[in-house]
């Protein structure tokens, strides 16, 4: 069957509540109107820890892959979601090609330096590593450059480098063994970008919790350096971005010089639907005119270390010269694209009808639908069926879609198609409920109207409790 469409005035007030831009069904089936140009939605990748920046005409995005460092490139945020990653390093030394965790990426000169933590498989291994690369491409080649060992900490654990510079020198910040947390913050300087030429610092930063202090990032602006870095344990829905800063004439191997923020900047947003925000970069919009954070977070409380996906959101100065990270945005919170950025003409088709596209969608079969995911759903609603040969499809106009809906323990697997080709067997389930979590993104298509179905089939693996598939968003990109 298909869904009634809802009118303009009850889509307008739901606009205005989310925070979204909405074209009611009812106009987008009967006049086809052009893609929806300079928006985008989260998330971008569906990996944790992510670091990001913009060069020579595109984003380059990597996160924590666990065995390799994989990269992302895209000329737009909107499509990073589908770009297609690069391989940039593996390693044959069984002491560090393990749980290869943070990779973050500079360039000094004409060479891009990728800083990174790895270890044999023991967690308490982890140390720092930088490659260097063979021509001027964030994307490599790289060669393994050196091992970053402050004196003090040389058999310590140590994770999340990242490297800044202050009255003209360089500095390394990172995560680790001191005196206030096994997970606690260090500054060491550096002789050059490979090279740690002396003995750590040990911060006694603030963060609203006992156990850590992490993923350190820096700001210069405004007379100040500012260290933002996230605390508490990664698991939990409290995961949050706190703050220090340094005065541009102060010594960042002084603990004295550093001020501390006593609140946090960034955490969770329950009424949006997100937990555990944190572990950040910051970017440059590509014209340079606007600063913007990318950030992991998750759509559930539950504590966990899975199901950790990449956003970005722009921020903010205050009248103080501090950095303004506001809220934490909904997952599907629909926002304009950097400035500079060419955008791609994506738009979205929500489960019901509506569209901010050439989009539909319609089913067969008794599907059940409501608002009980609330914040896990796009649109707070979806829908769900576990009734074999029930299907539901989206009839779109451009190059490719990406589906994205509810993962779930009492979840099974369905049949997904493209234009009535080959199915692929696609599994809904998760082992903790998450809410618009990646399921399936097509090949890339012929410009054109295409179609993608998703077949209920009964089936469910073992660890599920039943065979449900749930339909939310698919996310159309038009070149």
């Amino acid at each position: 069957m298909r869904t009634r469409p809802r009118s303009t005035l009850l889509a307008v007030l739901l606009a205005l509540l989310l925070g979204l831009a909405v074209v009611p069904s009812s106009t987008a089936a009967s006049k086809p109107k052009a893609a929806a140009t300079g928006t985008f939605r989260n998330p971008l990748n569906p990996g944790p820890d992510p670091y990001m920046t913009h060069f020579k005409g595109n984003y380059y995005l990597t996160t924590t892959q666990g065995g390799s460092i994989r990269m992302w490139r895209s000329p737009s945020l909107s499509t990073l979601l589908t770009a297609d990653p690069v391989t940039v390093w593996t390693d044959t030394d069984p002491s560090r090609n393990r749980n290869i965790w943070a990779p973050e990426f500079y360039r000094f000169g004409d060479r891009w330096y990728l800083y990174y933590t790895a270890d044999d498989g023991i967690d308490d291994h982890h140390r720092l590593y930088v490659l260097e690369s063979d021509g001027d491409d964030p994307a490599g080649p790289y060669h393994f450059k050196a091992k970053l060992t402050p004196p003090n900490h040389a058999s310590d654990f140590a994770i999340d480098p990242a490297v800044f510079q202050h009255n003209g020198r360089l500095y390394l910040a990172y995560s680790g063994i001191n005196q206030y947390q096994h997970n606690g913050l260090n500054v060491a300087p550096m002789a050059n970008p490979y090279t740690v030429s002396g003995n750590a610092v040990a911060l006694d930063a603030a963060g609203g919790c006992p156990e850590v202090r992490e993923g350190p990032e820096f700001l210069n602006r405004n007379g100040r350096t500012w260290m933002t870095y996230s605390t508490c344990d990664t698991g939990k829905p409290d995961y949050q971005v706190w703050m220090l800063s340094l005065p541009n004439g102060g010594d960042p191997l002084r603990p004295a010089s550093w001020t501390q923020h006593n609140e946090p900047l960034f955490s969770r947003a329950d009424d949006r639907g997100v937990y555990g925000p944190g572990h950040h970069a910051f970017f440059k919009s590509p014209d340079g005119t606007e600063d913007w954070m990318v950030y992991h977070a998750k759509t559930t409380s539950t504590y966990t270390y899975t199901d950790r996906t990449t956003r970005a959101q722009k921020i903010t100065w205050n009248a103080d010269g501090s950095p303004n990270l506001g809220r934490p945005l909904a997952l599907g919170a629909t926002q304009d694209l950097p400035s500079g950025d060419p955008g791609s003409g994506t738009y979205w088709i929500n489960d019901d009808g509506r569209s901010s596209g050439a989009g539909t969608v319609a089913y067969t079969g008794t599907w059940n639908s409501g608002t009980g995911c609330a914040t896990q759903c796009f649109w707070s609603d979806d829908h769900w069926s576990d009734r074999a040969g029930n299907t539901a499809t989206f009839t779109f106009t451009g190059t490719r879609i990406a589906l994205l809906s509810v993962r779930d323990t009492g979840n099974g697997i369905a049949a997904v198609s493209v234009d009535g080709g080959t199915e692929q067997r696609v599994d809904f389930y998760g082992a903790i409920r998450t809410g618009e979590t990646l399921q399936y993104v097509s090949p890339k298509l012929p410009y054109g109207t295409h179609t993608l179905r998703i077949r209920v089939i009964g089936e469910r693996n073992a660890q599920s409790q039943a065979a449900f598939v749930s339909v939310d968003r698919a996310e159309v990109y038009t070149n």
